[in-house]
């Protein structure tokens, strides 16, 4: 069966087309309510469903967020869309949710599909990129961007600006103190560890990664330490079960406990699976610890040593079309990095 027309809703009620869909979409251009209740009449007699595009025209407002996410089954991502869903309620708005494996390309398609649909605001968590790949990609998604911002939108973005974009209008970021926290945890490491540190990071030019690299470094020279060797890797569980295959056989023929810091919980996650599946425990013969204290942590063994950040009140800062603002963070020391007890 066909859908009911505007149309046919107006006929039915005996008025024009106009005074339908001023009624039926939301026209801040009210007629009278004896006529607006028989053209509401009109439409649930003939199962009428509104039109979202003309109720965003005759508003001038959706009712819609989109979300851009990395990876949706990424933890750290789901928290954040859980702020922005809140956010989103409390506005009395909808939201919209793309995951784009942190291509800027497929950033920039969703920024596109977003403002096609207008979109009130759109909010974009995920680490920026300058790897040369991602040129052309940073280049395009920030002219998108600018051109929503140009034509009423507003733009919530996680940690770092966008790249290249120029709009400062309807734009706000809420800052993330990554390489700050990462600097305070190296530190409290360093005064109960006395043997080397490595670092498993995301490819270069990955800013979130690279700060998490950067801040976890001058923690270590600030405490006197040299600096920790660094392995390149996916910035996903799956890199870090990579790497963590790479790190098992050097483990065990060390007689020295490494401590391994991951710059994010899931790749902490994958390389401790890895070395477990090699028969290398944690923490008896190596240490490790992570970063932004996902929820999945509630559940995993040995408990993870990683610095919590509110990813919550992230999406919801990110959500709120304010002035932008920045999060607080701490360093949460658990067994993943404490020295075993021995016994006789």
């Amino acid at each position: 069966m066909a859908a009911s027309t505007l149309s046919e809703v107006a006929r039915l009620a005996g008025v024009s087309l106009a005074t339908a869909s001023r009624v039926l979409n939301g026209s801040s251009r009210k007629p009278a309510e004896g006529i607006a209740e028989r053209v509401r009449e009109a439409a649930d007699k003939l199962g009428y469903v509104p039109n979202a595009q003309a109720q965003a025209l005759a508003k001038s407002s959706s009712g819609l967020i989109g979300l851009i996410v990395h990876d949706i089954a990424d933890p750290y991502f789901s928290a954040i869309a859980r702020g922005v869903q809140e956010a989103a309620r409390e506005q009395h708005r909808m939201v919209l949710l793309a995951s784009t494996s942190g291509s800027p390309s497929d950033e920039r398609e969703a920024v596109a599909a977003f403002a096609a649909r207008r979109a009130d605001s759109i909010v974009i968590a995920g680490s920026r990129s300058a790897r040369p790949e991602d040129q052309q990609g940073n280049v395009e998604l920030a002219a998108e961007l600018d051109r929503y911002c140009r034509n009423g939108g507003h733009v919530g973005v996680v940690g770092h600006s966008i790249v290249g974009a120029t709009t400062a209008e309807g734009y706000h970021v809420v800052a993330v103190p990554n390489e700050e926290l990462a600097s305070g945890l190296a530190r409290e490491l360093a005064a109960s560890h006395e043997g080397e540190f490595l670092i498993v990071a995301g490819p270069d030019g990955l800013f979130t990664s690279d700060d998490r690299v950067r801040g976890f470094q001058r923690g270590l020279a600030d405490s006197g330490r040299t600096a920790a060797e660094v392995i390149r890797t996916g910035f996903n569980r799956s890199g870090g079960y990579d790497a963590g295959l790479a790190l098992a056989e050097r483990i065990q023929g060390s007689k020295d406990r490494l401590c391994i810091f991951a710059v994010n919980d899931v790749m902490a996650i994958g390389v401790t699976a890895a070395l477990r599946s090699e028969g290398v425990w944690i923490p008896r013969d190596a240490t490790i610890a992570g970063f932004d204290d996902i929820e999945t942590l509630r559940d995993f063994r040995p408990a993870l040593s990683t610095v919590y950040l509110p990813l919550e009140d992230i999406g919801r800062l990110a959500a709120g079309g304010g002035e932008g603002g920045s999060v607080t963070g701490s360093v949460k020391l658990r067994r993943s990095t404490e020295t075993p007890v021995e016994t006789a």
